[in-house]
């Protein structure tokens, strides 16, 4: 009992410290220290009205005042913990807590979720950019946090969209909030709503602790009752001499634990009513009284805690919008096009807005007026083209220049050589590569003459080590300008709830009838891709060719197509919901190559895509013998969707696609005099992952399949690019605007002659990377099927030789001048450059290991060349730690992928010389080709048809890498 006593005592003391007045003082004043539980509840009329007048008061600060609100997080979240513990400290003595404590009790989970979330979105600084107020019991905190404390003390804490609304509107008819104001009014509010539960709680401790020590007088006065009567009066005496507090929670409750006990147990009544008088109270009144405070915190505790749940389910975004100033000023765009965006696309406005607003001497809501009124005097272009009547022509397009300057906006230095970049990106890009590239090939070159190599091997030396050490050059200049540059997402419709008429879209899958077993698997990836994106403007469509053959017709050329059309048809009855069908098969017949001798589908792909755009602008059907779905309506198509056989088209990825070439700034605008598009996009290229399954195949395409690089083929990762130059690089895996594309790229190439057509075309048509959308596809399970992919790029690369020189002849044999820009020639170079590398690198080990005295530096030079950029990366990626994540979690992931990338270094560097053989080959093989045999351009074998067919041992293996050790056994 004694040691019971010692702890109510010092709980008593500890939380008696903290509570800055008496529990049952009923003044509610504003301040800072000790805000008020509970006010009067306002209806959404007084909260407008009270709006009004708290704007009218509020004065703002213009220094920063030291962050006090992550302080203030840190105390209510111990003082919570500490009633949490006395609490269950009752409930397991078994004593009885009030509805207030059970409500807190059983969704303290959620309370200590809240205050995780609230930590996470409120980071040191977090509140250093926002309005902080000059004056009043709030002075120094932000005005934004001040207003969700009234939000909440009128609402006994309690927070409902309608009251919420009422209030900031009213606020803003006096002054105007931030933007930034306005995302925080949910953490704010939150903060507000735990103060606020701390206030609750502290009061419930006091009365916890209050009636334990009623608990423990009670059980005394009834165990001397019970066992020695005559010892009673001494008892009452010693609690007299204890002056125990005559409050309300521990009257009612000895009074509860008393009364009608027996008339031996109504003498402490007695007493406690004779104390009572002399204050003119009544035990009857404050039990009363007790009941009603109990009532009172069960509601604001059961209140607060309803109001973080509405927290957690409330779409801010909304509200924000439909509070901010801001967005209903950029809504005027002249143009209609702002209110008709995605989300993302609007926030990205608006960011824009806020950060000009930032760093110039105008509000938020005049930047976003001067950006209507630059909108308003834009011209329009030429078809319809209003991009500069647009107000994103002003915030994220070619036009913030001149945005920038009528605002008068002040750029920081990391801004200032961000748009110096951006005004001269190729002398930034190209100047910087060269400059790397000269000082590595001259420190190697001077290594070399240092150890006396001279003349001819000198110059060999020099050759090489050009070659070499660009990878390395480009690879930090990539690293570099992905670190300078800001990332900037191409804007795009909302198109969520429905693709428009005018912007109807075709998915389409080149694809060869190969087998039954091959046209099942189409017909179930196909109807994978249309449950994942429905859409009545959104059709789906096979467009195959049967295999290379000798002959025009082969045996089971009928029952593949009979087999073919019965799928198609099948699921077009399945989902029929009107009268267009949504599934469709394009198969074309094979025609005679005359160069190469053999029957075959004309240009392959890129054939097929041709024959299909002329046909939807109402081209001749002969190209296409068999059609199956009714093809009414499809003339109106706008967009096409080119995917390969493997790639898969996640949910929503078909609007975001098409939302993104709808764009007003993405519309194409081509030049009749460059003979290309210049600006907007006739391509948009999403990225491309490597499916689960593909990766889970087999341990090669483990290693390789997530690894992030600049190849523009098989992984489009970086968006240098992008972010530099405002182009992306095609892969064949995209959409395209059919007129644009048909405009910049019909009778443009020789026949016979184009094997990789894809970064070509996006260089007439102007390729974008839609950097935040995703297809996924399968990478090849064996290294041998990786190498005969390519193997075929490298030749589709080399055939593109011509297109580095002024001009060449025309399909039509008539000298024309190159269109392609310098930054598409380069990027042609690029890929011809990539090819060498390997040849480069392996030539580099072998010279320097037999004309140099010193073998190990070479090896070294080699390593560093292919070890560098992966070692950097490495390093920023373990300093830079999410601040979600634990330190050792962190450490081991950053260790697991720099072992992933040296595994992949380790690999690449032991299959070196093979690379090199097999890279030379390609090379000689097509340059043979154009130059003398004129065939065999287009030789091509489905990727996924190698992967399946290839079954090699160890012995084939050996067999066709025999280079390797060849090599190996020489330099030794």
């Amino acid at each position: 009992m004694l040691s019971f006593s010692t702890i109510i005592i010092g709980s008593l003391h500890k939380f008696r410290m903290r509570l800055s007045k008496n529990k049952n003082s009923q003044a509610h004043k504003r301040a800072g220290d000790e805000p008020p539980l509970r006010s009067e509840l306002f209806s959404a009329s007084q909260m407008e009205q009270y709006g009004k007048t708290l704007a009218a008061a509020h004065m703002l600060s213009a220094d920063h005042a030291p962050e006090k609100l992550l302080t203030r997080l840190g105390e209510n979240e111990n003082i919570l913990q500490e009633v949490r513990d006395l609490l269950t400290g009752a409930v397991k003595g078994n004593r009885t807590i009030t509805p207030a404590g059970e409500w807190l009790l059983d969704n303290f989970y959620l309370v200590e979720e809240q205050i995780r979330i609230a930590k996470k979105h409120l980071p040191k600084g977090y509140s250093k950019g926002l309005p902080r107020l000059k004056k009043g019991p709030s002075s120094g905190l932000p005005r934004v946090y001040d207003i969700a404390l009234e939000t909440i003390s009128h609402g006994d804490g309690r927070v409902d969209l309608e009251n919420l609304s009422s209030f900031v509107a009213a606020y803003q008819n006096f002054t105007e909030l931030k933007l930034g104001e306005l995302w925080a009014i949910p953490i704010m509010l939150r903060l507000a709503l735990i103060e606020n539960l701390r206030r609750v709680a502290t009061r419930i401790a006091a009365d916890r602790i209050d009636r334990n020590l009623a608990d423990h007088w009670a059980d005394r006065i009834t165990e001397t009752a019970e066992g020695n009567p005559s010892d009673l009066i001494l008892v009452i005496a010693d609690m007299a001499r204890s002056k125990p507090p005559m409050v309300s929670s521990f009257v009612a409750e000895l009074t509860r634990r008393l009364q009608g006990q027996g008339p031996a147990l109504a003498l402490p009544l007695t007493w406690i009513e004779q104390q009572l008088s002399e204050s003119s109270q009544r035990i009857e009144h404050l039990v009363q009284a007790e009941n009603q405070q109990q009532a009172a915190d069960h509601l604001s505790i059961s209140n607060s805690i309803g109001s973080l749940r509405f927290l957690a389910a409330m779409d801010w975004r909304k509200f924000v919008e439909a509070m901010s100033v801001v967005e209903q000023t950029l809504a005027e765009d002249p143009v209609g096009a702002y209110s008709r965006m995605d989300f993302d696309t609007r926030d990205q406005y608006r960011h824009v807005v806020e950060r000009i607003g930032k760093r110039s001497l105008v509000n938020e809501h005049e930047v976003a007026r001067t950006a209507i009124r630059l909108a308003r005097k834009g011209e329009g272009g030429a078809d319809g083209d209003d991009r500069e009547k647009h107000v994103g022509f002003y915030l994220i397009g070619k036009g913030l220049a001149l945005f920038e300057e009528s605002v008068g906006v002040r750029l920081s230095a990391n801004e200032a050589i961000r748009k110096a970049m951006r005004r001269f990106p190729l002398a930034f890009y190209l100047g910087a590569i060269c400059t790397l590239t000269v000082i590595f090939a001259g420190f190697l070159l001077a290594e070399a003459h240092s150890h006396g190599v001279q003349g001819v091997r000198l110059g060999l030396i020099g050759i090489v080590s050009l070659f070499s050490v660009t990878q390395l050059a480009i690879a930090l200049v990539n690293w570099l300008t992905t670190r300078l540059m800001t990332p900037h997402p191409l804007p795009r419709m909302g198109f969520s709830k429905g693709i428009p008429p005018e912007a109807s879209a075709l998915v389409v899958v080149p694809t060869m009838i190969t087998s039954p077993e091959g046209i099942e698997h189409l017909m179930e990836a196909l109807e994978v891709r249309f449950l994942a994106n429905r859409g009545e403007n959104l059709r789906f469509a096979l467009l195959t060719d049967f295999r290379d053959a000798n002959e025009e017709t082969m045996p089971d050329d009928e029952p593949l197509l009979l087999l073919a059309r019965q799928r198609i048809e099948e699921l077009n009855q399945k989902y029929r919901v009107s009268k267009n069908d949504a599934f469709f098969l394009f198969h074309r017949p094979r025609r005679l190559n005359p160069q190469d001798h053999i029957w075959m589908g004309y240009e392959r792909k890129r054939g097929k895509l041709a024959e299909l755009n002329s046909f939807l602008r109402g081209g001749p059907r002969e190209c296409f013998p068999l059609i199956v779905g009714h093809t009414d309506g499809l003339e109106k198509v706008k967009y096409i969707i080119t995917l390969d056989t493997d790639t898969q088209l996640p949910r929503d990825v078909a609007w975001q696609l098409v939302g993104a070439m709808a764009h007003p700034l993405n519309l194409p605008r081509y030049d009749e005099d460059r003979q290309r598009i210049y600006a907007g996009y006739g391509i948009l290229q999403p990225r491309v992952a490597v499916s689960l399954s593909g990766m889970n195949r087999s341990r090669y395409a483990r290693m390789w399949g997530n690894d992030a690089g600049i190849d523009p083929y098989t992984r489009v990762v970086s968006d240098v690019y992008q972010d530099l130059f405002g182009e992306g690089s095609f892969i064949g895996k995209g959409i395209y605007d059919i007129d644009a594309f048909e405009q910049a790229l019909k009778g443009r190439f020789p026949e016979n002659r184009i094997l990789s057509h894809d970064l070509i075309e996006g260089c007439y048509a102007r390729a974008g990377l839609l950097s935040d959308v995703q297809l996924y596809e399968e990478y090849p399970s064996r290294y041998s099927a990786d190498v005969n992919r390519r193997h075929r790029w490298i030749r589709g690369d080399w055939q593109l030789l011509r297109w580095l020189l002024p001009g060449d002849s025309g399909p039509d044999a008539r000298f024309q001048k190159n269109p392609l820009s310098v930054l598409s020639r380069w990027k042609v170079f690029d890929n011809l450059r990539r090819s060498l590398s390997p040849l480069a690198l392996t030539l580099l080990l072998l010279i320097g290991w037999t004309v140099s005295p010193r073998p190990w530096f070479w090896t070294l030079a080699v390593l560093g060349i292919i070890l560098i950029p992966v070692l950097i990366s490495s390093l920023m990626d373990l300093i830079q730690k999410p601040s979600d994540v634990i330190l050792h979690r962190h450490i081991l992931a950053a260790f697991r992928e720099t072992g992933r990338s040296l595994g992949q270094i380790a690999f690449t560097f032991m299959c070196l010389p093979y690379e090199a053989f097999f890279s030379m080959d390609a090379i000689l093989r097509t340059i043979w080709r154009m130059g003398v045999a004129k065939k065999r351009l287009l030789e091509w074998n489905p990727s996924g048809d190698s992967d399946r067919t290839i079954r090699e041992g160890l012995a084939g293996t050996v067999r066709t890498m025999w280079i390797a050790p060849g090599i190996a056994v020489a330099a030794a």
